[in-house]
């Protein structure tokens, strides 16, 4: 079994190691030496045109990483030849401890705490009722659910917004874009978690964001192409938003000019809010391509028509 690895990133030593050790029987291919009749899956991350343009006859193409929107988005990408994302990987509890760690900061009103402290001034502030402090996840697929679970131990309303109806333990639940309005009105805190795809493009915007109660707070750990930046800001500095804070933006890494790194009441991360872990994707990969191999279905095969 041949197959071909290709990564866009700095790790690729680290994920050529691991997945020599996982799959012992398999060989490793490099591009552009190996001919596309000798590979039968292959390892992307980020691969230019030429690489894609050669994989028509392989059985699967695998994303090492868990958004496919970029690969779905390219020219060259054979057309009938599934496309596997990794599936959690470790990244759902990375995704959870970020967002707790951001509603919980924003909640119990630690920016405010840091500002008095600057001023040398003891300022108590009146505690805020948990029950009308509900928290909206944008997209309940499996990161959305691990953050859901993870809010609903310390007691916050929930409520979560997908494409097409699910029904969720605990968690008044919104479904379609008919829907979106009476989702975002009631979330103090508006989580982000769906998909890049045609329909979610510059989906947070003014029209849309207008529609969080006035002085929400707002948690993007998806793609940076859902939100109109410059509407975001724009919300924040009249007072209709309280803040945000960011994982993902258009242009990464952010410009050093851009008016986020600066704002008083915008947090900036450097898309870590869940990295892919390598040992724990490669095990994934091994068994789906095992799975594979003894026509076996798999899952986190991507939906052509829904880019995920």
């Amino acid at each position: 079994m041949n197959l071909l690895f290709h990564t866009a990133g700095e790790d690729g030593r680290v994920w050529r190691e691991a997945l020599s050790r996982a799959l012992p029987e398999a060989k490793l291919l490099a591009w552009p030496d190996a001919r596309s009749s000798e590979i039968d899956y292959a390892l992307v991350w980020r691969p230019p045109d030429a690489l894609l343009g050669g994989l028509s006859k392989v059985k699967a193409i695998f994303n090492l990483g868990a958004g496919v929107d970029a690969l779905m988005a390219m020219h060259a990408r054979p057309r009938g030849v599934p496309v596997i994302r990794l599936e959690d990987a470790g990244m759902a509890q990375q995704m959870a401890e970020y967002v707790v760690h951001a509603v919980l900061h924003w909640y119990r009103e630690f920016d405010a705490y840091a500002k008095s402290q600057r001023n040398g001034a003891w300022q108590p502030r009146p505690r805020l009722r948990k029950d009308e402090f509900e928290v909206g996840i944008l997209g309940v697929g499996v990161l959305g659910t691990a953050v859901a679970a993870a809010l609903s131990t310390f007691g916050f309303p929930l409520a979560g917004w997908s494409r097409t109806q699910k029904m969720l333990a605990g968690i008044k639940t919104f479904a379609g874009i008919g829907a979106l309005p009476a989702f975002l009105s009631r979330s103090r805190v508006l989580v982000c978690l769906l998909p890049l795809t045609p329909e979610t493009y510059g989906l947070l915007n003014r029209d849309t964001l207008s529609k969080l109660p006035h002085g929400a707070y707002v948690v993007n750990v998806s793609r940076g192409a859902l939100m109109v930046e410059d509407d975001l800001l724009a919300l924040i500095d009249s007072g209709q938003l309280a803040g945000a804070m960011l994982d993902v933006f258009r242009d990464e890494p952010l410009p050093a000019s851009h008016a986020f790194w600066h704002h008083p009441r915008v947090t900036v991360t450097p898309h870590v809010s869940a990295v892919t872990l390598v040992e724990d994707s490669v095990a994934q990969i091994a068994a789906k391509i095992r799975r594979l191999e003894a026509g076996l279905p798999v899952g986190g095969v991507v939906d052509d028509a829904r880019m995920y």
